[in-house]
């Protein structure tokens, strides 16, 4: 296991948005997280970056206890998580907006590193462009750029497909399997199609727990889940 959560609970004054989660990912998995809204799943994910404190569990990456480490510490241990709004410098050019990614790394080459970056995305033709005058989808597309020029152990993707045409999820998907198994996904995602296509396993939260938990097929016939959230 790359990522083991252990009681994981966090509390919003009476708000219960996450209550006593057990959660593994498998080292190369992509790990699916899928529930209604309101289930929890962002603040799920603000739990295991760093952004938001744990009230109580644990959680152990690669072996290490990361608990208590804030979000820039685990960063440097391999966790990149990019999010559902959009996280890029929007007055620095494409190009900056991954240079500093890259470097941030401590790449050997810079310029080389950068362009292969934006190649690996379709971004190489807008470089020069201001990061904030992109559509929505090539924004979304950059900073999942940005996340993986980190190099990263495990890449936490928050809604990556929202904003993106047809065609350009297809590309999303390509490259999301080009990272695997060298790079853990963790995938929250309201596309089911994405979801069923890409996911080796797949978590439902309803309510701030588990409701289930297994691979895509089993998940499609669990009549809790259908009720809960498939529209079954």
């Amino acid at each position: 296991m790359i990522l083991e959560a252990r009681g994981l609970t966090r509390h919003f004054g009476g708000l219960r948005a996450i209550h006593a989660v057990d959660f593994d990912l498998t080292q190369g998995e992509i790990h699916a997280l899928i529930g209604p809204n309101g289930a929890g799943k962002t603040t799920f994910v603000g739990l295991l970056s760093g952004r938001i404190p744990v009230e109580a569990g644990t959680i152990r990456f690669a072996g290490d206890d990361i608990t208590r480490l804030p979000a820039h510490r685990r960063v440097r241990l391999g966790i990149a998580y990019t999010f559902q709004i959009t996280s890029i410098y929007p007055r620095l050019s494409v190009h900056d907006n991954l240079a500093l990614a890259v470097q941030q790394r401590g790449a050997a080459d810079l310029g080389r590193e950068t362009l292969a970056a934006l190649e690996r995305v379709g971004l190489a033709g807008r470089a020069a462009q201001e990061a904030g005058t992109l559509a929505y989808g090539h924004q979304r597309l950059l900073e999942i750029a940005m996340g993986l020029a980190l190099s990263p152990r495990l890449l936490i993707l928050d809604e990556p497909t929202q904003g993106l045409a047809n065609a350009e999820i297809d590309a999303f998907k390509a490259l999301v399997r080009s990272v695997v198994p060298e790079t853990t996904v963790l995938l929250i995602e309201h596309n089911m199609d994405v979801v069923m296509d890409l996911a080796d396993r797949i978590t439902v939260l309803n309510a701030g727990e588990v409701l289930a938990s297994g691979p895509p097929a089993q998940i499609r016939a669990n009549e809790a889940v259908q009720t809960a959230y498939l529209g079954g």
